[in-house]
């Protein structure tokens, strides 16, 4: 397989020999290394590698050239290789061109020259960015493919999957792509039991199973020790920056979610107001980065791997797990988060998977093409998936209750919104009934300030309407308030006084549940800030509790093989 490209282009013959030199000695044995002198030069190297089909990683580009600026040429380059990753030279502190840039080709990163230490300067920002391009890079070569139906329940939780887990696929439409006709007469099966998943090996899977696609790509479902200092259940970025965090200090950590790491933020096409990121970054991308992170420390992560019980035993903490298993631990956060509301209206269970999503479900997004796509809630994140959507659907619709979008939503994407000209807000308006045929076709809207009633034509519709907390197997277990948010710290006392279940005499701490060693981080606890910052400033912050806790409790138990 050809090498993915990395140009340089500076109009100064020392940096870019400079540059072109340290290029080569930390990517040359993964990647292309090509410099131009210009941005015409340029222009004309985009030329060649587009006639033969070669894929650009990054651009590595200065801003002062004489017959073309950075930011020029760079808008010139992503129209023609729009995944490729972009990087600003700049010898002064243009704070100007880097913002304009970020608006105009969606900069990744500006550099200032020099960057000596490269290995300091220069090479972790593009390990960082190489490795999100890659994340995404479908290069071209015979992998996983699904063989299914466009709008299938099935075959959309199989992509979904697969897309949340980094697992490049092609997929075939068994209607009108000759591949999957060919791949389903190879291997006759019932229209049950599509879709049909190959892989590069030979296997071929029928209507597989999350568990079964798990093991095939080779997820780990099984904890390597019996016991250890902390369990974080549920990977979404208050646990993941529990587990980064807690493997770092050197506790043994082991996380487990029950679908796949990043949570409701994983779904999110672009977060935009997330600190050190002016560009934004995907939440599929805070969540691999985050998991890399956690992994390079020594924590373990299992999924999909749901935990279905939780219980006190002695000093120990016992998870029992889906398939019968238990593991013990010193301390247990609990981050399982929230889901979203599910519709309560005629003909919502019938098209789930199959017209109405639940969450951003970017899989979706290129059977979205030149259709009509509602977005059903008014805070953030239906604002990021209106704008992800718009650049797909001919149109986006935004169903809100309220009055108006900012009532809930970031003054940020209410003014995105209000400038992309395929989006259309529609307020005081909610969603009545669902109806179709085999798929969803027609939805039901009443526009609650005129009592107006409207059907129209929908192939698309993803909901974003409040949260329910992911606490109904921990009934009895800890206490929640009335709608299943897990109390902690000074929400647990009542008249200054601890629950009388609680054992100890101090009072728990911060984000302690009322089960000793047990605490709740991010989404999941009881008026938590639903964002991604505070679920990561959460999931930190439990790590040191957890170490207070451990300094008054004796720090743990060395038979225990640790």
């Amino acid at each position: 397989m050809r090498k993915p490209v990395i140009l340089a282009v500076d109009d100064d013959p020392q940096v870019l020999r400079a540059v072109r030199r340290d290029l080569r000695g930390a990517y040359a044995d993964r990647y292309r290394i090509l410099g131009a002198s210009s941005a015409g030069e340029a222009l004309k190297v985009l030329d060649t590698l587009d006639e033969r089909g070669h894929d650009p990683a990054l651009f590595l580009v200065d801003q002062r050239m004489p017959d073309m600026t950075g930011v020029d040429f760079l808008l010139e380059a992503v129209s023609r290789f729009p995944d490729a990753r972009r990087v600003l030279l700049t010898a002064y502190a243009e704070t100007d061109a880097a913002i304009t840039a970020i608006n105009k080709v969606r900069l990744d990163y500006y550099l200032m020259k020099p960057w000596d230490p490269p290995a300091e300067r220069l090479f972790p920002v593009l390990d960082d960015l190489l490795s999100d391009w890659l994340a995404a890079y479908r290069p071209a070569y015979q992998g996983i493919r699904v063989a299914g139906h466009v709008v299938s329940a099935r075959t959309h939780a199989v992509r979904d999957f697969l897309t949340r887990n980094g697992q490049p696929f092609r997929f075939l439409n068994v209607a009108t792509d000759p591949e999957g006709q060919r791949l389903l007469a190879q291997h006759a099966t019932a229209t049950t039991d599509l879709p049909l998943v190959a892989f590069p090996d030979g296997t071929v899977l029928p209507a597989p199973g999350i568990a079964e696609l798990a093991a095939q790509i080779g997820l780990s479902t099984t904890a390597s020790r019996p016991h250890y200092d902390t369990v974080i259940i549920g990977a979404g970025p208050a646990g993941l920056a529990a587990g980064v965090y807690a493997a770092s200090e050197g506790l043994s950590t082991l996380l487990l979610d029950a679908d796949s790491p990043g949570g409701q933020a994983g779904t999110s096409s672009l977060i935009e107001n997330y600190l050190g990121f002016p560009a934004g970054l995907s939440g599929g991308d805070l969540a691999r980065r985050a998991v890399s992170q956690a992994s390079r420390f020594g924590a373990e992560l299992l999924h999909p791997v749901e935990a279905v019980g939780l219980r006190r035993a002695g000093p120990a903490r016992i998870i029992a797990l889906a398939d019968g298993s238990e593991i013990s631990a010193e301390t247990v956060l609990l981050s399982t988060g929230v889901s979203y509301n599910r519709l309560d209206v005629p003909g919502a269970d019938r098209f789930e998977g199959e017209g109405l999503y639940y969450g951003a479900a970017t899989t979706e997004s290129s059977s979205c093409i030149s259709h009509h796509v509602f977005i059903v809630g008014g805070a953030n994140s239906a604002g990021q998936a209106a704008i992800h959507f718009a650049r797909y659907a001919a149109r986006v619709t935004v169903l809100v209750r309220a009055g108006s979008l900012e009532a809930g939503m970031s003054q940020y994407l209410v003014d995105e919104i209000h400038r992309t000209p395929n989006i259309e807000v529609r307020r005081s308006t909610r969603v009545l009934a669902l109806d179709g045929d085999r798929h969803l076709e027609r939805i039901t809207l009443i526009n609650d300030r005129t009592g107006t009633e409207t059907e129209e034509a929908a192939r698309f519709v993803f909901t974003f309407i409040g949260a329910r907390p992911r606490t109904g197997w921990l009934d009895g277990v800890v206490e929640c308030d009335g709608r299943g948010f897990v109390l902690t710290g000074p929400d647990l006392l009542r008249a200054g006084k601890p629950p009388a279940s609680w054992p100890l005499e101090r009072d728990p701490l911060l984000l302690e549940t009322s089960v000793p060693g047990v605490f709740a981080a991010g989404d999941v606890r009881a008026q938590s800030i639903k964002r991604v910052a505070s679920g990561v400033g959460e999931g930190a912050m439990a790590v040191a509790l957890m170490h207070r806790y451990r300094a008054a409790s004796g720090g743990g138990w060395p038979d225990q093989g640790r």
